[in-house]
């Protein structure tokens, strides 16, 4: 393993540039060092294998060979430990790389609707799709380097380990080489533009008719909460890649993700951690309760009072904390799960969210991708009891979530794992772009109110994008 360092940016959009044209990048943004919860940037491209998954059906790629088709009932998360066992590299991190956070491994998303067995899938049909659908229901790349920014020390790491070829590694440096200077950071952003608006796939009518089916479902005693989520969708020219770039100023997030597929992207803004994996402790960190933020500070203070003294609001995020809590509880350590923080008020670009800390001790004889399994998907985005609320939200809502409520994350060679609730997330596809916007009903939601909620969480994101000249 080798780590050669290079000149930092405090803006890691010229290297993103630099590195966008290579196959398959992922580049793990965490919001360009705008608060105390942005570190890292990882960046990475051109993969020595990946899986993907897509109608049930695992594919493995692998660089020196031809493309195979794994057993139909081979379990996604599985498969990615098997190929990170195949590819790992002999050496081991000397202790001077011990607190990087990722030193190559696996990296990419997992779908929200990979966790859809027979039984949560709705009878009623979805609304036809128009095109093919381009992206997998997961895609995850064996990446073995990794360029790691670490804002706070200010310094730039290129890593490789030692199943890195030659060529990858002259093609990366070549593609690094390329930023030069500062003033690379002001070259112009690929192009990106909307032909319309964006448009709901529920009209506001079919989003009251479904937040009142959830209510009897609720008051019947199905569910205690479950989040309802409406898709917004319109057609696009450009770079999906350029899109990511204008959006990431306007919208940063500490977990933040671009993946470029060869005919798709996703563009993740996320807030969110999942779950985080490190030296056996593990991380959660749900969400649950908006506030929309406003320009005048009066007011947004008060918004914010409003959300942490909110009785609805904490309530609904402690159901979630003791579903997070049995789901970790499958895997961790008996006694080592704990609620660290309850209710801290974190304020983003455009809300305010209530965000609950969870830890707990993973055992050695367990591998963090068998608690992402376990886990999946966060019991923020989909509700409690967590089966009964899938089954009710797949009935419920018109169109799949794809990428939304999955999860982007990388697993490294050594177990180290990060990853994210994929919400404030778009999916690029057949010159389509598609956003997701949702929020937890309880008993007493009110309607006018979670149908404002969903608008207010991805109002920058779908009213940000320039619209086409005619």
């Amino acid at each position: 393993m080798r780590l050669i360092p290079r000149p930092y940016h405090p803006d890691s959009s010229a290297l993103m540039k630099a590195l966008s044209t290579m196959d398959y990048p992922v580049f793990l943004d965490s919001g360009m060092n705008q608060d105390q919860y942005s570190r890292y940037d990882l960046l990475m491209a051109d993969p020595i294998a990946s899986l993907t998954q897509a109608n049930g059906e695992i594919r493995l790629w692998q660089s020196d060979k031809a493309d195979t088709c794994l057993m139909a009932d081979q379990d996604i998360f599985q498969a990615v430990q098997t190929l990170l066992q195949h590819f790992a590299p002999t050496e081991k991190p000397a202790s001077e790389f011990a607190e990087l956070p990722f030193c190559g491994g696996a990296a990419g998303y997992f779908g929200y609707d990979l966790s859809l067995s027979p039984a949560m899938t709705s009878t009623e049909p979805k609304r036809a799709q128009p095109q093919a659908q381009q992206a997998p229901d997961a895609f995850i790349g064996i990446y073995p380097w990794c360029l790691v920014i670490d804002h706070h020390l200010k310094q730039s790491m290129l890593i490789l380990r030692s199943n890195c070829s030659q060529a990858l590694e002259q093609k990366v440096l070549h593609a690094l080489n390329s930023v030069t200077a500062p003033t690379s950071l002001t070259e112009a952003t690929p192009a990106f533009s909307l032909r319309r608006p964006f448009a709901p796939a529920m009209s506001k009518a079919e989003y009251q008719n479904a937040f009142l089916r959830l209510k009897d479902y609720i008051i019947a005693g199905d569910c205690y909460q479950a989040n309802l989520a409406q898709s917004f969708s319109t057609e696009y020219a450009g770079s999906a890649f350029g899109a990511y770039l204008q959006l990431r100023r306007l919208c940063s997030s500490p977990f933040s993700a671009y993946i470029g597929l060869p005919a798709a992207a996703v563009l993740s803004f996320s807030p969110e951690r999942f779950l985080s994996v490190r030296n056996s402790r593990v991380l959660t960190q749900p969400i649950k309760g908006t506030r929309r933020r406003d320009p005048d500070p009066g007011l947004d203070r008060s918004l914010a009072d409003e959300l942490v003294h909110s009785e609805k609001d904490t309530a609904e995020n402690l159901m979630i904390v003791d579903l997070l809590r049995n789901d970790l509880g499958t895997l961790c350590r008996i006694g080592s799960v704990q609620a660290e923080k309850l209710f801290e008020l974190q304020s983003f670009n455009n809300v305010h969210h209530l965000v609950s800390t969870i830890s707990a001790e993973l055992p050695p004889q367990h591998h963090p991708l068998q608690l992402l399994r376990n886990c999946f998907p966060g019991g923020s985005i989909t509700g409690a009891p967590k089966i009964r609320a899938m089954q009710i939200i797949a009935e419920l809502e018109t169109e799949p979530r794809r990428i939304y409520c999955g999860s982007v994350a990388y697993i490294g060679f050594e177990g180290q794992m990060d990853s994210n609730i994929a919400i404030r997330s778009m999916l690029c596809e057949n010159n389509q772009i598609r956003c997701w916007g949702g929020g937890g009903i309880v008993a007493d939601s009110e309607c006018e109110q979670e149908y404002q909620e969903s608008l207010d969480k991805i109002s920058l994101l779908i009213n940000s994008l320039p619209l086409e000249h005619n």
